[in-house]
């Protein structure tokens, strides 16, 4: 059995053919690691008149106080401009702002720069967004704000109908597999084998014992990334715990490798392992940015200085969980290194059976329109 090359392997734009450039916001203050400030800030700007509220909003190109837009699919908010905007805040929602950062948005498409409502239309509990980052490969259940980068869902459609994957990849994998893959394998596989480079490819396989074997590691993978359902547990002994009270406005953070505690002031944390805290994306240690997001000053006079007053109790189980999440991603690193692809699919194989090249539709978003949407100032939405 041969093994695979990587300029044999197909490309991930070409297995998840449908990618976009993730949403950008163009203003950080609607996104917050805490619910309550982002409905302190929408209260304040509405507050605000004239020129106050525009400053407060910090208008660009794209978005300005009088900007006419619609609704974000799925949502319920006003499409009058926010010049003359009332009302209370739009319920935030869960997502993912930086790598295993998940915060909260003021779901209006009035804030959002380019909120990409293709995007927002497949958002669901059942979706799975495949997220390059740099050298990095992330997942999450929630919608990706990182940037720059490129955004694959698993469906096209809500609901967890129609995969985004190259048509008839899942009955070529049949055929050489002996076994019909389930479309949420595709991801795992690819985040247990993919390779960073530009562009990305993925070495794929038809020994069905060492796809049993990436797959079942790469949903390992996928569960510690969304961090959905049962919630990951190290065993004890090794779980951290807070140690000394964490202070209720900490400025300084600090790791201590010998001890393996993380101090927020003199707030204790451990044991945290090295490969925790070494943990890096895009050259940036996961768990500093995580806490800087929570403990950097904001600019007196703007809406970003709108936060809590005091640290949370529940930013505390978050920071646990993280510890723990990237703790368990660092076991299973040797793993996912030792794992040998052989028997290959090629991309040439995947071109002489017809899967490659996709075709042009593909790499187009679904019409998912099943319900009206409300366009700026009440009208509705054709699509």
């Amino acid at each position: 059995m041969r093994c695979v090359t990587h300029d044999d392997a197909p490309l991930l734009a070409d297995l998840m053919p449908w990618s976009v450039a993730p949403p950008r916001l163009g203003r950080g203050w609607p996104a917050a690691p805490d619910a309550a400030s982002l409905r302190a800030r929408w209260d304040a700007l509405l507050k605000a008149a004239g020129p106050d509220r525009a400053a407060l909003f910090e208008p660009t190109r794209s978005r300005t106080l009088h900007s006419a837009v619609g609704q974000l699919p799925g949502r319920s908010t006003g499409t009058e401009p926010l010049a003359r905007a009332t009302g209370p805040c739009p319920e935030p929602v869960r997502v993912l702002l930086a790598p295993f950062d998940e915060q909260w948005l003021i779901p209006d498409h009035r804030l959002i720069d380019t909120a990409r409502p293709e995007l927002w239309r497949v958002a669901d509990d059942r979706q799975v967004f495949l997220v390059e980052h740099g050298d990095a490969l992330l997942a999450t259940s929630h919608l990706p704000l990182l940037r720059p980068g490129r955004v694959h869902p698993l469906y096209r459609r809500p609901g967890g109908s129609e995969p985004n994957l190259a048509p008839g990849l899942l009955d070529h994998l049949t055929a050489r597999l002996g076994r019909r893959p389930d479309p949420a394998d595709v991801p795992a596989w690819i985040l247990a084998t993919a390779r960073p480079g530009s562009p990305r490819r993925v070495p794929l396989t038809a020994d069905a014992e060492v796809w049993a074997a990436g797959v079942a590691l790469g949903h390992r993978v996928l569960w510690l990334m969304r961090r959905d359902g049962d919630r990951p547990r190290l065993p004890g002994g090794r779980r951290p715990y807070v140690r000394a009270p964490l202070p209720p406005r900490p400025a300084t953070v600090r790791y201590d490798r010998e001890e393996e505690a993380l101090y927020l002031d003199e707030g204790r944390i451990s044991p945290v392992p090295p490969e925790a805290w070494d943990h890096e994306t895009g050259g940036v240690r996961v768990l500093e940015q995580w806490l800087a997001a929570r403990t950097a000053p904001a600019p007196a006079g703007t809406l970003a200085a709108l936060r809590p007053s005091a640290w949370p109790q529940h930013w505390t189980s978050e920071l646990l969980e993280l510890i723990t999440v990237l703790a368990l991603l660092a076991e299973l690193r040797p793993q996912v290194a030792e794992i040998e692809v052989t028997d290959p699919v090629t991309a040439a194989e995947l071109t002489a059976a017809g899967v490659l090249p996709v075709p042009e539709r593909a790499h187009r978003p679904a019409s998912v329109l099943d319900h009206q949407e409300e366009g700026p100032a009440g009208q509705f939405t054709l699509l």
